[in-house]
């Protein structure tokens, strides 16, 4: 398995790029969150990547954060998406947006991307819950009040933190903090682990 890939950036043409290493042009398909914080063309470029192997062809996925491509390996295992769709859905909304959709179940911000009907919307949020945007809001959580710790992990899925490094620093933050000194004790608490 190629895991990544490190090389010049010598094509750019949505969503496929080409990555040349030591004289050999790999073709890699991005997604166009990755696409967009691309270097320019001759610069060096570094991709975490994923192989699909099919009956008819070896395709390379490549990815900007370990996230994206995490959240990728986890599409692509629900029955009906395939890497094209996967794709499509990193392209469409970030990780963390995708996450806070599978939190409350939002299943109209998935129809919006193209491709993405209300079936498979419904079945990407039953097959992720528990596995990317767990639930955040817990009984005993949502009778707490201020109700800012979904600020404070979006916050820190931002920053590139995963989903689980996230919610372990949300334990340790006070309830009542505000959603600035939240991410401040949060960063605090990540930087001991």
């Amino acid at each position: 398995m190629i895991g990544r890939i490190a090389g010049t950036l010598i094509e750019k043409n949505p969503p496929q790029l080409v990555i040349d290493c030591q004289g050999v042009g790999y073709e890699v398909d991005v997604p166009m969150s990755t696409f967009y914080n691309l270097p320019a063309l001759g610069e060096k470029v570094v991709l975490l990547t994923h192989l699909a192997i099919r009956e008819d062809a070896h395709i390379l996925f490549g990815f900007g954060s370990a996230e994206e491509r995490a959240t990728f390996r986890q599409l692509i295992k629900i029955s009906g998406v395939g890497a094209r769709t996967a794709l499509s859905i990193l392209s469409g909304m970030s990780v963390a947006d995708l996450a806070q959709a599978i939190t409350v179940q939002e299943a109209g911000r998935l129809t919006r991307i193209p491709g993405i009907g209300k079936k498979t919307a419904e079945r990407l949020l039953l097959e992720l819950k528990g596995k990317l945007g767990a639930d955040l809001f817990t009984s005993t959580e949502a009778s707490a009040g201020g109700d800012h710790s979904a600020d404070i992990l979006n916050a820190l899925l931002a920053l590139g933190y995963s989903d689980k490094e996230a919610r372990l620093a949300l334990k340790t933050i006070p309830k009542d903090s505000n959603v600035s000194d939240g991410i401040k004790l949060a960063l605090k608490a990540l930087s001991k682990a």
